[in-house]
């Protein structure tokens, strides 16, 4: 196979790639926490030419090589939603749920209360305190979320605040190295672990939308579409010329 058509099908195997993360970042847009991937591609040399009048950097072929992609931690925008179970983390910060894995990793601070008074996502998990899962007593109202995470409630008919718990937030060396699991959730990743974070500020009736720019994405969608089909044309153009080069010299002067 020519170079042309081994290089076009390497752009074209990173282009897909490059749609698939694309589109997923836009079926994220209204994902609370989200953070974004991008796709990292680098140029990939390969010798392709080994006749004695290519020399040098010319007897090279450049190809697309798709290195993987890494996370966008971007602050996403905050929205006030006035309900007190709601927390936005501000910061490089990460809320800890207690999964039937074990210990994961959020930004969605959509929370509510299960049948048992806990503390829980909106898939159910408990999250975490500095002393575990963080449960109210059924005659608790209104609570107070503080900027440290501290859940503060009133008791019954009391006007005292009680303590229910605080917040575990903690923050990682290196936040490239986790993996998302699904239902807005991370894992650590090998070697990768969990600090306390201290610096990191919890607002309370809030939640922190996802950091996809919804137009930015729709433009690189189309982009990425308008090349691939490009490519496509080149292809099939260089596919008919052999075509037509191997039936004209089929034919035999009579």
């Amino acid at each position: 196979m020519e170079n042309a058509l081994l290089i076009g099908l390497s752009r074209q195997a990173v282009l897909e790639r490059q749609l698939d993360v694309v589109a997923n970042n836009v079926a994220n847009v209204d994902t609370t926490g989200f953070k974004a991937d991008r796709p990292m591609f680098e140029e990939y040399l390969k010798s392709g030419a080994h006749e004695d009048n290519f020399k040098g950097s010319d007897r090279s072929v450049s190809y697309v090589q798709d290195r993987g992609t890494f996370r966008d931690f971007e602050q996403g925008a905050t929205q006030s939603t006035s309900n007190p179970l709601d927390v936005a983390v501000d910061g490089s910060g990460f809320l800890v749920v207690q999964t039937a894995g074990g210990e994961r990793y959020t930004r969605d601070g959509g929370l509510q209360l299960n049948n048992q008074g806990q503390i829980v996502t909106a898939n159910g998990d408990p999250v975490l305190g500095t002393s575990g899962p963080i449960v109210l007593q059924p005659t608790d109202h209104d609570i107070n979320v503080s900027p440290d995470g501290t859940i503060s409630v009133l008791e019954g008919s009391g006007r005292t605040d009680s303590v229910r718990g605080k917040l575990r937030l903690v923050s990682f060396t290196d936040a490239q190295k986790l993996l998302k699991e699904g239902s807005n959730l991370y894992a650590a990743g090998e070697g990768n672990t969990a600090q306390p974070d201290t610096k990191s500020v919890v607002k309370q009736g809030f939640l922190e939308k996802s950091n996809v720019n919804a137009v930015a994405e729709m433009s690189t969608m189309m982009e990425v579409t308008r090349a691939y089909t490009q490519i496509a044309t080149l292809l099939q153009q260089q596919s008919d010329l052999h075509k037509t080069a191997i039936q004209q010299l089929a034919d035999v002067p009579t």
